[in-house]
C-alpha cells in the first residue's frame, strides 16, 4: 500500500491544491500556512472522530459555502502480496474490480443551510469516475474498519491518554488474577472497618445524632461508614519512572519525559489493532518540550521503526529530520494563495554512511526561502559575519547559508529546486590538473552543468594561476553576468580568500599583521577566519557587502 496524492478543494486555506504523497511525508513551512490544516483534511477522510462533528462555515474557503468540500486521497495498491492491500481489498469488495490497483477515497460535504453544518459523505472505489458510496452505521464508515488513525497532538495530555486507554494497556488475564482480587476486596472491607473505628469518627456520630433529633425525634442515630470500594481496579493508577537500580519511585513531572512516555503509550495501543487494521500516523510538531537530543534520537524512532509504516509528520524543527530516508518532503508556502511543492528524498548510497551530515545541512535549509549554497565553512563565517551586520534577522526573515563540504552542490540544488526554495550559488573558479600537463576549466564547467548549458568556454588552459584565473574571468565577465542575472550562480574570480584580498589587502595585513594574507587565511582556514571575522568592523563588513566580488549576499537578504 503506497500513498500516491491527496486532492483538497475548498477547505480552510486551501482553494484547490494537490500535493504527492510517499509513505512516509513530512510537512514544513512558516506558521499560518495550513499545516495542521493540512493535517485535518486527512484526519477527515480517516478519523470518525473528527469526522462525526461535521463541517462548519469556516471550514470553507473564505466561508464559500455553496461550494462543496471536497477530498480525496489515491492509494496504490497493485502489490498483491503486500497484507495492508489484501485488507483493504477485503473491505472494499464489489467497489473494486480485481483489474485495479488504485483505490480512491473521497469525501464531499455539501453544507447544509438548514441544520448549518456540512455533512461529510463518503465514497470510494478503483475507478475515480466511478465510485461507490461508502456504508455507513452511525458514525462509523466502512473505512474505519479498516483504517486506525493514530493523531498525536503537539501537546499530548499524557495522564489523559493513560486514564482513556487504561482498559486496553492493562488486562487481567492470568488465573491467579481471580485470587488477587479476592484478597483485594477482602482487604478494602477490613479497611473501611477500621476507618469507621476511629476515634474521629465515633466522636462526630455522638455529636450528630442529638442534633438530629432535635428537629425529629425518631428512635434512630446517625452512624458514619466509610464506603471505600473497587470502582475501578486502575481508576488512581498513574505511570510513575523508576530508576535502574533505585527502588524508589519517581514521578513523570517533566514535560519531554511525559512526551516520550505517551509515544510509548501510542506504540502499545497501535499495537491492539494491527492485525485487524492499518495503523496510520499523524504527529503534529513532535518537536514541544523535547531538547534537540531528543528530537533526534526521536528521529530515529520515526523513520526508521517498522511501526510507523504510514506517517505525515509537521514540523519546525530540523533536528526531527536528521534521520530521514525515503520520505516526501512537502513544503507549503503562501504567495498570493497557499500553495506546496514537494520532492521523493531518499539519502543516495553513497552517502548511507554520513546520512547525519547530508540531513543536518538539507533539514535546516528546507525551512528558509532563499539559500545560499557554499563550498565550505570560511565562506558560511565570513558571510554569517557580514550578513549580521546588514541585517541581525537574516535568517529570521528566510535566509540560509548552506555548506556543501563533502557532498557537492548537486544533492542540495536539485532538492531546494523542487521545493520552489530560491538557491543562490557560490563556486571557485577552480582549475584542474590533467595527464597532459594543461588545466581543465573546472569551474567554469561547474556553471554549464546547472545552468544546463555549454554557455562558458571549457577550453584547457596551460597554467594555473591566480593571474591566469582573473583573467579568464575577465575574458568572459559579460557571460559570467549574464549567468548571474538569470540562474543566481555567483562564480568567484579565483577563490574566496583571493576575491577577498582583491578588496581590501591593505586592511587585512594589518588586521591580521601578515603580509600573505591570502596564505595565512588559507594555511589554517577554519581558525583564522574565525580571527579575522572577529575583528572586522561593522564597515569593513559593508564594504565586502557592497562590493561586485561579492554579489551574491545582496541577492540573499535584498
Amino acid at each position: 500500500m503506497i500513498f500516491k496524492s491527496i486532492q483538497i478543494k475548498n477547505f480552510r486555506n486551501f482553494k484547490s491544491i494537490s500535493i504527492d504523497l510517499s509513505n512516509k511525508n513530512v510537512f514544513f513551512g512558516l506558521n499560518d500556512v495550513g499545516k495542521t490544516n493540512f493535517l485535518y483534511a486527512v484526519r477527515f477522510l480517516f478519523d470518525k472522530e473528527v469526522r462525526k462533528q461535521n463541517f462548519t462555515d469556516s471550514d470553507y474557503h473564505s466561508k464559500n459555502i455553496n461550494e462543496d468540500i471536497e477530498l480525496i486521497v489515491t492509494i496504490d495498491i497493485s502489490d498483491i502480496t503486500c497484507v495492508d492491500n489484501q485488507k483493504l481489498r477485503a473491505q472494499l469488495k464489489g467497489s473494486l474490480l480485481s483489474s485495479h490497483n488504485q483505490v480512491y477515497i473521497k469525501l464531499i460535504a455539501k453544507y447544509d443551510n438548514n441544520e448549518l453544518v456540512g455533512i461529510p459523505e463518503l465514497f470510494w472505489g478503483g475507478d475515480l469516475k466511478k465510485l461507490y458510496e461508502m456504508k455507513q452505521r452511525g458514525f462509523m464508515y466502512e473505512i474505519d474498519y479498516v483504517v486506525n488513525l493514530v493523531y498525536i497532538d503537539s501537546y499530548v495530555d499524557l495522564y489523559k491518554l493513560f486514564k482513556k486507554n487504561i482498559n486496553r494497556l492493562v488486562k487481567n488475564d492470568h488465573p491467579s488474577d481471580n485470587n488477587i482480587i479476592d484478597k483485594i476486596t477482602t482487604t478494602v472491607g477490613k479497611l473501611n472497618k477500621q476507618i469507621a473505628s476511629l476515634s474521629g469518627v465515633k466522636k462526630f456520630e455522638t455529636k450528630i445524632t442529638p442534633e438530629y433529633k432535635k428537629f425529629r425525634n425518631d428512635k434512630v442515630s446517625v452512624s458514619v461508614k466509610s464506603e471505600i470500594a473497587i470502582k475501578g481496579l486502575y481508576s488512581n493508577i498513574i505511570p510513575y519512572i523508576k530508576q535502574d537500580n533505585d527502588v524508589n519511585l519517581y514521578p513523570t513531572s517533566g514535560e519531554g519525559r511525559k512526551k516520550l512516555l505517551s509515544y510509548a503509550l501510542f506504540d502499545l495501543i497501535s499495537e491492539e489493532t494491527s492485525e485487524k487494521k492499518i495503523n496510520i500516523f499523524l504527529i503534529e510538531e513532535p518537536e514541544n518540550h523535547l531538547h534537540k537530543s531528543m528530537q533526534m534520537a526521536l528521529s530515529k524512532f520515526l523513520f526508521n521503526d517498522s511501526k510507523y509504516k504510514y506517517l505525515f509528520v509537521s514540523t519546525h524543527s530540523p533536528y526531527i529530520l536528521y534521520e530521514m530516508d525515503s520520505v516526501n518532503l512537502v513544503r507549503v508556502y503562501n504567495e498570493s494563495k497557499v500553495n506546496s511543492a514537494s520532492i521523493f528524498y531518499q539519502v543516495p548510497s553513497e552517502f548511507s554512511k554520513n546520512k547525519k551530515i547530508l540531513n543536518k545541512n538539507l533539514s535546516e535549509a528546507i525551512f528558509a526561502d532563499k539559500v545560499l549554497l557554499v563550498e565550505g565553512p570560511s565562506e558560511v563565517m565570513l558571510f554569517e559575519k557580514v550578513l549580521s551586520v546588514i541585517n541581525p534577522f537574516f535568517e529570521a526573515d528566510g535566509a540560509y547559508i548552506l555548506m556543501v563540504n563533502g557532498i557537492g552542490f548537486d544533492k542540495y540544488f536539485t532538492i531546494l529546486e523542487k521545493l520552489n526554495i530560491k538557491c543562490i550559488l557560490r563556486t571557485d573558479n577552480d582549475l584542474r590538473s590533467t595527464k597532459s600537463g594543461t588545466f581543465s576549466v573546472l569551474g567554469f564547467s561547474r556553471c554549464n552543468k546547472y545552468i544546463k548549458d555549454g554557455f562558458l568556454p571549457t577550453k584547457q588552459i596551460n597554467s594555473n594561476t591566480v593571474a591566469d584565473k582573473r583573467s579568464l574571468y575577465n575574458s568572459n565577465k559579460n557571460k559570467i553576468d549574464d549567468i548571474r542575472k538569470k540562474y543566481s550562480i555567483y562564480l568567484s574570480k579565483c577563490d574566496l580568500e583571493n576575491d577577498l584580498d582583491e578588496i581590501m589587502h591593505s586592511r587585512l595585513k594589518k588586521l591580521l599583521g601578515t603580509e600573505d594574507v591570502v596564505d595565512y587565511l588559507q594555511k589554517a582556514k577554519h581558525y583564522n577566519m574565525v580571527e579575522l571575522t572577529e575583528k572586522l568592523s561593522d564597515k569593513d563588513c559593508k564594504k565586502i557587502y557592497n562590493h561586485y566580488n561579492f554579489s551574491c549576499l545582496k541577492e540573499v537578504v535584498e
